[in-house]
């Protein structure tokens, strides 16, 4: 089984380089795609420098800060068009998706078509965030739950494992958003079509560094992006 995991990036220069060398020390048959939105903080050559290291390190820098949901897409494009890969991972850069979940999200991945790590299972662990974003997260994960039906506890982490089958059944042209909500809309599409998902725990801790860009303007186009989702999409 060959597995591709994709990592958008922005100004992680701090963090790439471990994170890759994490990754690649599990006793797992794994490439690794970065796909970089031009980081002006040199994330990009840190990553190329890598590639000529490691072959199974491969890099697409975009012209532009475009969206985490955009990077992922042109990843899951990259592993489609190579004809190779049998599952596609999708994990951030910063260190809050631990890598030794991998092994066991690789696992789960042989029984359904969607595995998601989800903050929000009994045995799952948020370390780090403030009372506001544990709140918000919480009942936007309700509020998309309510609206969406689809079996999963958490709608908005991107630590994610696709099938084939199911990367290839995106329909990445009816995709309108690019914030996180991008997770929702992917779920939504494939809930739709019939492909099965399955939750498990992870420990999901706060970036270390940097602040959250959480405003009341992302609240509410969150709120609005599910809405839709449901009654126009």
């Amino acid at each position: 089984m060959r597995i591709l995991v994709i990592i958008p990036t922005y100004n992680e220069n701090d963090n790439i380089v471990k994170l890759i060398d994490n990754v690649l020390r599990l006793n797992i048959e794994i490439d690794i795609l970065v796909v970089d939105d031009n980081s002006p903080d040199g994330t990009s050559h840190s990553v190329k420098l890598q590639t000529k290291l490691n072959h199974r390190v491969n890099l697409i820098t975009r012209t532009k800060k475009d969206g985490r949901g955009g990077a992922v897409m042109e990843g899951i494009k990259y592993a489609i068009n190579k004809g190779s890969y049998d599952k596609i991972i999708e994990m951030d850069a910063d260190f809050s998706h631990n890598p030794e979940e991998l092994p066991l999200i690789i696992q789960k991945s042989k029984e359904v078509d969607v595995v998601i790590g989800s903050r929000y299972l009994s045995k799952s662990k948020i370390v780090g965030w403030p009372l506001q974003r544990r709140v918000f997260s919480k009942l936007a994960n309700l509020y998309a739950l309510v609206l969406l039906n689809i079996p999963i506890s958490d709608y908005t982490n991107g630590y994610r494992c696709y099938s084939l089958e199911a990367a290839k059944s995106i329909e990445a042209d009816k995709i309108k958003s690019k914030g996180y909500i991008v997770l929702s809309e992917i779920a939504y599409q494939l809930h739709k079509k019939g492909f099965k998902f399955i939750d498990v725990p992870t420990l999901f801790v706060n970036r270390k560094r940097g602040i959250s860009n959480l405003n009341l303007n992302e609240i509410l186009s969150a709120f609005k992006g599910v809405w839709n989702l449901r009654f126009n999409g």
